[in-house]
């Protein structure tokens, strides 16, 4: 005697809300079919009747199955959707990249769509995202910007997967984006660098808790013009303060794997660190937090730029001084840098080479505005020491000669 058929009825929570089907046993085999979603009208009572008659027809002898369409794919979470995009890339990631996909997705873009279907991303979801960041007062326009950006990536994908009719980013995509004023970038003259040093060193010493590392950490800024994630990843093994050279090991161009000139203003700032520091092994960072695990290179501008440049303020405003321009950021104290260097005639393929550009027009196209720095850089003062001895056969003058002391230390 063949089996008697049973089955029973299914209620699931879907994007779309509660969806009701049946399932049953018929031909031997088991059987699934959709009835209806709660939004349209369907109802638990609605599938059981459902399941009746087919449950009847089966008895009979009448059922027959139909070509069954493929079942609904179920629409993931951005949240589930994004871990994926990011996991199929990081292997191939460098450090710096890696860290700026995850500070846009866990710091930004998580908070505001982890729980949302991709379906039910849409433009006024795009669009309240920015209202929200730009209110929130965290980010600048170009960086809210830079998050939207890499939303619009992820997008992309869902869409090439037929997971999503249309990406949000991508419509009418000027409108999407917060709107970046165009200002001169700001940037600073050696002495008001020595200023914001002083200032990250008070902050340094009225910190009882912390590692008193604002005050090098901004030196390396300055007066190396690396970027903020070279500066995290900067080992002791990779600076010679014997002959005044620091190589970046790690960086997010292979240009920008590189050996820096220290500038004289920076051997006395790192020895006087190397002194100072707990981690001073050769493996150890240079810039570490007080146990010796790296900076967040997204907190340096809060933490370490920003204040010190408004404790800076409140001292030259006491004096009478101009105050630091507004907007400083780490990047500006690598801009100032380039800008130094090519005040002091440094000619263009050097400069390229210290700041780890790939392109010449990047260094000339960025930096262009030369900053009245009154100093020498470091390969100029040992240039002209050179031709000093060459052409007198005696020793640099006492004060050249206290120069290349400190740089050759």
């Amino acid at each position: 005697m063949a089996r008697r058929s049973t089955g029973g009825v299914v209620e699931k929570a879907t994007h779309r809300g509660t969806s009701y089907g049946i399932r049953f046993r018929a031909l031997g085999r088991r059987r699934f079919a959709h009835v209806g979603y709660a939004a349209d009208g369907c109802t638990h009572a609605h599938a059981a009747a459902e399941l009746a008659f087919t449950l009847e027809q089966v008895r009979r002898g009448e059922w027959r199955p139909l070509a069954e369409p493929e079942p609904e794919r179920e629409i993931p979470t951005f949240h589930e959707f994004a871990s994926e995009w990011y996991s199929e890339r990081e292997p191939a990631l460098r450090q710096a990249t890696v860290e700026a996909y995850r500070w846009a997705l866990v710091d930004h873009l998580l908070p505001a769509f982890a729980r949302k279907r991709l379906g039910d991303i849409d433009v006024a979801a795009v669009d309240a995202y920015r209202r929200h960041k730009l209110a929130e007062g965290r980010l600048c326009a170009r960086s809210v910007n830079q998050t939207i950006s890499r939303l619009g990536s992820i997008l992309d994908v869902a869409h090439e997967r037929g997971l999503i009719s249309q990406n949000p980013v991508r419509v009418n995509p000027r409108n999407r984006r917060a709107k970046v004023e165009k200002r001169q970038l700001p940037q600073l003259e050696p002495e008001q660098v020595v200023w914001l040093l002083d200032a990250a060193g008070e902050l340094d010493h009225e910190d009882t808790q912390g590692l008193p590392v604002r005050r090098p950490f901004l030196a390396v800024l300055a007066w190396a013009g690396v970027r903020v994630g070279e500066a995290v990843e900067l080992r002791w093994r990779a600076v010679d303060l014997a002959n005044g050279t620091l190589r970046i090991e790690r960086s997010k161009t292979e240009a920008g794997e590189r050996i820096i000139d220290i500038q004289p203003e920076l051997l006395s700032e790192l020895k006087a660190w190397r002194a100072t520091t707990p981690f001073d092994g050769p493996n150890d960072r240079v810039l570490p937090t007080r146990n010796g695990t790296p900076q967040n290179r997204h907190n340096v501008r809060q933490r370490f730029v920003l204040r010190a440049a408004a404790r800076a303020n409140e001292r030259r405003s006491k004096v009478g001084l101009p105050l630091l321009p507004d907007g400083l950021s780490p990047h500006a104290l690598r801009r100032s840098f380039a800008s130094w260097l090519l005040a002091e005639g440094e000619d263009v393929p050097y400069v390229q080479a210290q700041m780890g550009h790939e392109d010449p027009a990047m260094t000339l196209g960025a930096y262009a505005r030369a900053v009245k720095s009154g100093r020498r850089s470091a390969r100029s003062r040992r240039r002209i020491e050179a031709i000093e001895r060459a052409t007198t056969g005696t020793r640099p003058t006492d004060a050249t000669a206290s120069l290349t002391t400190a740089v050759a230390a």
